[in-house]
């Protein structure tokens, strides 16, 4: 099941994404530096990744590697990206589901959301191996709380999906909720093997994030309420009771 885009589209007109399209163009440059920096080969700087045991112990990067302080790259790690796979993965989802939470939390909200959620997925991932000096990198966390939002604020509306069907692939337009419910589900199933057998892909850090952007949604829908969009909000957040 591979959601493709968000069949509902923009409420009402009202609200715009430009964080949604500022962020997906920023991964873009960031992936597009990495080309740049070695020429041949993708360059993937360790000294932005969130090493667990740098931060909490246990692990030193070589003299003159940590450009950053520890604690940011809890930040700086969520620009990094180890293949066009990953990236394009990263991306694809940010594009369906990014915008539509945009639209109802406004652009600031959505970036907090976002960078928030991120930092909750790496802080999730290291509570299981604090001293790991496994390498973390990649947008998913992030975008796992946009979708953790989306399943808040909008869960009837309608995702174009692509699943199997014999040797053929086939289009259908799912529930959200029913889309981010299976993800999810996925999301634990994979987390209980072991880390290795999976390709270093962090499971626990897409649970950690999803959490995080679930919870956060009432809170930062509450404070947009109360801006100065208030209206077009309330407009959009009424509206997915009515979304088919």
């Amino acid at each position: 099941m591979l959601p493709v885009g968000d069949h509902s589209g923009q409420q009402d007109g009202h609200g715009s994404a430009i964080a949604s399209l500022t962020f997906f163009v920023l991964l873009l440059i960031a992936f597009a530096l990495q080309l740049l920096l070695v020429p041949g080969r993708l360059y993937v700087p360790v000294s932005l990744a969130f090493i667990p045991g740098v931060l909490f112990g246990g692990v030193e990067l070589p003299s003159g590697m940590a450009l950053l302080p520890p604690p940011a790259t809890l930040v700086s790690y969520q620009f990094v990206h180890g293949s066009w796979v990953h990236l394009a993965g990263n991306l694809l989802f940010l594009w369906v589901f990014g915008p539509k939470v945009e639209q109802t939390l406004g652009s600031g909200s959505w970036t907090t959301l976002l960078l928030l959620s991120g930092v909750a997925a790496a802080l999730t991932q290291a509570w299981f191996e604090p001293s790991s000096p496994g390498v973390m990198i990649g947008a998913s966390g992030g975008i796992s709380g946009i979708l953790g939002a989306y399943l808040y604020l909008h869960p009837r509306a309608r995702i174009r999906t692509v699943i199997p069907a014999g040797i053929m692939l086939r289009g259908v337009q799912l529930p959200a909720w029913l889309v981010l419910v299976v993800w999810f589900v996925v999301q634990l199933l994979y987390s209980s093997l072991a880390e290795s057998e999976q390709g270093g892909v962090a499971f626990r850090a897409h649970i950690g994030g999803f959490v995080c952007g679930l919870l956060l949604a009432p809170v930062l829908h509450y404070f947009a309420l109360l801006s100065a969009d208030a209206r077009p909000v309330a407009r959009t957040r009424r509206s997915r009771d009515s979304s088919h």
